[in-house]
């Protein structure tokens, strides 16, 4: 499993996790397209917002692998804001490649956009 060096391990002041330490020993987490609700908490959409801003500042637009990102965030942006960047796609494989969606993406978080420091 590929460790992203220098990505935020998670929101800060918050228990919203961004990476994982070590691969599951039970199987990888499968990664799914969860729905986002108008009614989500405040901080949900700030854990959201402040992982659009990593990904977009860590990788760009450049296709990159799940690695030690974690599954459950991962999922809250997947298949909008981020998608599979092969075909076929394998959701519980740690090499797995994505992409940002970068239209979606600045559509939904666009604060995440702008030049500040995420780290």
């Amino acid at each position: 499993m590929l460790k992203h060096r220098g990505f935020p391990g998670r929101l800060t002041g918050t228990d919203f996790q961004f990476v994982i330490r070590r691969a599951n020993p039970k199987g990888v987490t499968p990664i799914t397209r969860r729905e986002r609700f108008r009614d989500r908490k405040p901080a949900d959409r700030r854990a959201d917002a402040a992982f659009m801003q990593a990904l977009w500042a860590y990788f760009g637009d450049q296709p990159f692998e799940r690695g030690n990102l974690d599954a459950g965030r991962l999922s809250w942006l997947f298949g909008r804001e981020v998608v599979a960047a092969e075909d076929p796609f394998d959701p519980e494989s740690y090499e797995a490649l994505l992409v940002i969606n970068e239209d979606v993406a600045r559509a939904s978080f666009p604060d995440a956009f702008e030049e500040e420091d995420w780290a």
